[in-house]
């Protein structure tokens, strides 16, 4: 397939990455633009969110993650989520790795989100023009119009299916008995047990990871100081 057929669109905030340019280097057409749901919109109803290790972290300890793949299934029939990096950082920015494990699995097995991991840029790149060069691509990308997410309840389910060995029938018992994501997290381990299909040992993971500083908090703590 002659690469110069094919059309990506890129969000202009991935230009920092390298990739972009990467993938001109094949011939493929590239179109950056700014994008309120993914990063690189491969075919018209496939996206693809590309995270750093790093990134995916902090993702996951602001409730960013599991709103973007709240978005990423409202508005394409076929996203994925890129991860891309070493994986061993995983130790370096969190205390308890299984965190992280846990929020992977979710978006896999809760959302249905395939996950693709690449080492470096490079690699995301080739990935992303093979993508491209599907026969179902050729007569994509195209834009959507996407309006902003104003759903308060999905936002509150997000950020409590972002807890450890919680689901959407969980979140909502959750919600049914305390009302809102401030009071389930104010509330103590015994009152988390009470949730039908918690358990005791669940609740005591949920408060264990809302109490613990994580390194990664530190980590760019320090980074800001030294480089200001």
């Amino acid at each position: 397939m002659n690469l110069k057929e094919l059309r990506i669109v890129i969000d202009e905030r991935e230009k920092k990455s390298g990739i972009p340019d990467l993938m001109k280097g094949t011939g493929i057409n590239v179109e950056i633009k700014r994008l309120t749901v993914g990063d690189y919109i491969v075919a018209p109803e496939t996206v693809v969110e590309r995270k750093t290790i790093s990134d995916l972290v902090s993702s996951i300890f602001d409730g960013r993650l599991f709103d973007q793949c709240n978005r990423l299934k409202d508005h394409f029939q076929f996203p994925i989520i890129l991860i891309e990096g070493n994986v061993d950082e995983i130790d370096e920015l969190i205390e308890n790795s299984l965190v992280f494990y846990g929020a992977v699995s979710s978006v896999a097995i809760d959302f249905k989100i395939p996950i693709i991991h690449t080492p470096n840029a490079s690699h995301t790149a080739k990935l992303l023009v093979s993508m491209c060069s599907r026969k179902d691509s050729t007569k994509g990308p195209f834009i959507k119009k996407i309006r902003k997410s104003n759903d308060l309840q999905k936002q509150q389910f997000s950020v409590l299916c972002s807890l450890p060995g919680v689901g959407e029938k969980t979140a909502t018992r959750m919600l049914e008995k305390f009302g809102t994501p401030l009071k389930v997290f104010n509330a103590s381990t015994t009152e988390l047990s009470k949730i039908d299909g918690l358990g005791e040992i669940r609740a005591k993971k949920i408060k264990k990871m809302l109490q613990a500083q994580t390194r990664y908090l530190k980590k760019i703590n320090q980074k800001t100081l030294h480089d200001s």
